[in-house]
């Protein structure tokens, strides 16, 4: 298999080109040049967002191509557009974040989306992803593949959220634990994010797929105490009431990443339907895996996980913890 990446340098991308070199396939990495590409691709360099900035692939052919583009739709819309004809197939990188919010817990892929235009410049997450799709689907039609992630966890997170907690656990020391201890957490690792696409894209699936573990894959008790095994921390996970969290100023997801209390944000993150990928082969690796291999590529690169630019920067303020904690 000839596969174009547009991107492939960081997370995700970087998931699925190391998965698409592993298969042997040859691989073609079009980026802007801030971060090197996996040794073995073809790096073609260009800036989506610049005028001319497609002009490395004014020429070329592939069986496929992966798209992990997350900004303006029009983006997607100009390279689907110029890659018509010269590809196969197109995968676009999707987010669960195009349902209309909330989405009710057995959320399938017929569900309601947000509006969104593959015309629209700088506009919203969930506007952005959709008009991402809309563009993928007006150059490809059916056969373009949607891969709507929900959480991405793993080895070269630039979001933070895992290696936040494995940051903080290592610490050692009490660690506010939110609860309920037992809540179903829904994620997926980025690289069976990356298997799965690539076996779709070598059998021809088009459309929506909903691309996460399947509802209480892992629990927040088990993501933490996983922390705790591969760390080899002291930390004494003080399990605290949602309420008594929220009541304190904390916010979830962002100062406690992954985790939401009960509630429609809970249901729409982490009660989705995903039978449709797992009946097209989805296999989520345990969470002790994905947490171990987490936290030996941090240590790897000094400690200090990358930041992306266009995200805040997650995580608790150590003084708000400790005063909840002293109560």
């Amino acid at each position: 298999m000839r596969l174009l990446i547009l991107g492939g340098t960081e997370f995700v991308g970087r998931a699925i080109t190391h998965e698409a070199l592993a298969r042997g396939w040859d691989v073609t990495v079009f980026h802007r040049g801030r971060h090197a590409p996996p040794e073995g691709v073809a790096s073609l360099h260009g800036d989506r967002t610049a005028e001319g900035g497609l002009k490395a692939l004014g020429h070329g052919e592939w069986d496929a191509v992966v798209d992990t583009w997350s900004a303006a739709p029009s983006a997607v819309r100009d390279a689907a557009r110029l890659l018509a004809g010269r590809v196969g197939r197109y995968a676009y990188i999707s987010s669960r974040s195009v349902y209309r919010f909330p989405a009710p817990g057995g959320l399938a892929e017929d569900a309601d989306v947000v509006d969104g235009s593959p015309d629209d410049g700088d506009v919203d997450y969930a506007a952005a992803k959709r008009g991402g799709e809309l563009a993928a689907l007006g150059a490809f039609g059916d056969e373009a593949l949607l891969v709507r992630a929900g959480l991405i966890l793993g080895p070269d997170e630039n979001i933070g959220r895992l290696p936040w907690w494995l940051g903080r656990i290592a610490k050692g020391g009490p660690v506010l634990a939110p609860g309920p201890r037992d809540a179903g957490l829904q994620y997926i690792d980025a690289r069976d994010l990356a298997i799965w696409t690539l076996g779709a894209v070598e059998r021809g699936l088009g459309g929506p797929y909903n691309l996460v573990s399947e509802p209480g894959h892992t629990t927040m008790s088990e993501l933490l105490e996983a922390c705790i095994h591969v760390t080899g921390s002291n930390a004494d996970l003080v399990w605290t009431a949602p309420e008594a969290i929220l009541e304190a100023g904390i916010e979830p997801w962002t100062d406690l990443p992954v985790w939401l209390p009960p509630g429609e944000a809970y249901d729409t993150m982490h009660r989705a339907n995903v039978d449709k990928a797992v009946s097209s082969g989805l296999r989520c690796r345990p969470v002790q895996e994905t947490v171990a291999d987490t936290w030996e590529w941090l240590r790897s690169i000094g400690g200090q996980a990358p930041q992306r630019p266009d995200r805040p920067a997650v995580g608790l303020d150590a003084g708000k913890e400790a005063e909840l904690l002293r109560g």
